[in-house]
C-alpha cells in the first residue's frame, strides 16, 4: 500500500526540475516534505535544483500539513524537510529526535518571528480608531472594532492554520490572556484562506486581528504592527502546547528554523547532507523572494532559478566549484533575460 501511495504522489504532485544526470549517491528519488507555505516551497525548489542538476539525483515532493509530514520524516516515508519550526512543533519533532528517527542538519535561517498583528492604520496616523491599542491586554476595550459577523457581541481573532501547532498555542494564549470571552477563535483551513482574509480587510481599511509570522510576502507588502505580549519565557511557552487552559502565556521566541532529515536517509547520503549543512539563508532574503513571487505571480521554481542565476555570491559557498558551474549554467539556460 505504501508503494502504491508513493507512486500516486509522484504522478500527481511532481514535475521534473531538471534532467537527471549520473552520480547521485542515492539510487531512488529523494523525497522532500512540501509544507503548505511559500517560504518552504522556495527552499525546497532551490534544494531540488541543486540536488538534481549538481548531484545528479532525482527528487520528488509530498505535499501536506506540518504534523503529518514531520511524522512522515520520522517514519522514513520522507527524507528531507527544509523548514522545521522547532518551537511550533516541539512535541512531535523532539519525540522523533529522542528516538533518533530524525536529525537536524543545520540552521536554514535564525531570525524568524511570529505574533499577533493589527494593521498600522488602526493604531497610528490620522483617523486611527485604536491609538492606545499596544498590548494584547488592551484588546477587550476594542473588541467592537473586530466584530465577528457570526457572533457580533465578540471580536474575531484570526488564528493560525488549523492543524499547525501554533493554532494550539494561540488558543491557549486566548484563554490565558482572558480573551476567550471577548473574541471568537477563528481557525482558517489553509494559509491561502488566512491570506485572503487579511488582504480583503486591508484593501477595505477595516480593523482585523490576526496571527502571522515572518518571513512572508504578506508582511513584506502590508504594514502590520505586532501587539506586545509578556516577554518570552521558555518554561511558560512550552506548556502552551499541552495545557489548553493555562493561567500564564508569553510571546513567541525569535525562532531558529532548521533543515531536518530522516536519520537512516542521512546516514546513506553523505554528500546531500554536506550540501544541506552549508545551506543557510536569512529572513530578509526570503521575504524579498516571496514578495517577488507574489507580485509577479511566478512559481517557487522560477524564484529559485532567479536566485541561483542572480545571487551566486550568496550561495557559492554551499557547494564546490564544479557543482556551482553546473547549477548556474542550468539556471541561466532556463530563465529569461
Amino acid at each position: 500500500m505504501k508503494r502504491v501511495l508513493f507512486v500516486i504522489f509522484i504522478l500527481f504532485f511532481n514535475l521534473p526540475v531538471a534532467r537527471v544526470v549520473e552520480g547521485c549517491e542515492v539510487n531512488r528519488p529523494i523525497v522532500f516534505a512540501e509544507l503548505d507555505w511559500q517560504s518552504n516551497a522556495v527552499h525546497t525548489a532551490i534544494a531540488r535544483i541543486f540536488l538534481e542538476v549538481g548531484y545528479g539525483c532525482e527528487t520528488v515532493i509530498i505535499p501536506g500539513t506540518t504534523i503529518p509530514l514531520l511524522q512522515g520524516v520520522a517514519q522514513g516515508d520522507i527524507d528531507i524537510v527544509m523548514e522545521v519550526w522547532k518551537d511550533n512543533v516541539n512535541k512531535v519533532w523532539n519525540r522523533a529526535l529522542k528516538r533518533k528517527q530524525v536529525i537536524e542538519i543545520g540552521l536554514n535561517f535564525s531570525d524568524a518571528i511570529q505574533g499577533w498583528y493589527v494593521p498600522r492604520y488602526l493604531v497610528e496616523g490620522r483617523g486611527a480608531l485604536a491609538p492606545d491599542l499596544i498590548s494584547v491586554f488592551d484588546l477587550p476595550r476594542y473588541k467592537h472594532l473586530f466584530q465577528d459577523p457570526e457572533e457580533p457581541q465578540k471580536g474575531r481573532f484570526y488564528n493560525c492554520i488549523a492543524g499547525w501547532n501554533c493554532e494550539i498555542i494561540n488558543s491557549a494564549k486566548l484563554y490565558a490572556y482572558g480573551l476567550s470571552k471577548h473574541f471568537t477563535n477563528f481557525r482558517p483551513g489553509t494559509s491561502a484562506a488566512l491570506n485572503a482574509a487579511i488582504v480583503s480587510a486591508y484593501a477595505q481599511r477595516v480593523p482585523f486581528l490576526t496571527y502571522y509570522w515572518e518571513p512572508t510576502w504578506l508582511l513584506g507588502k502590508y504594514d502590520l504592527v505586532m501587539l506586545e505580549e509578556p516577554e518570552y519565557n521558555k518554561e511558560i511557552f512550552e506548556k502552551l502546547s499541552i495545557n489548553f487552559k493555562p493561567l500564564l502565556a508569553t510571546s513567541y521566541p525569535v525562532l531558529e528554523v532548521y533543515i531536518g532529515a530522516n536519520k537512516k536517509f542521512a546516514d546513506q547520503a553523505e554528500e546531500t547532507i554536506k550540501f544541506l549543512k552549508n545551506y543557510q539563508t536569512d529572513s530578509k532574503l526570503i521575504s524579498q523572494m516571496l514578495y517577488v513571487m507574489e507580485k509577479d505571480k511566478v512559481t517557487a521554481r522560477n524564484i529559485a532559478l532567479d536566485f541561483i542565476k542572480n545571487s551566486p555570491g550568496y550561495w557559492s559557498s554551499w557547494v564546490d566549484a564544479e557543482i556551482a558551474d553546473k547549477v548556474i549554467s542550468y539556471a541561466r539556460a532556463n530563465t529569461a533575460g
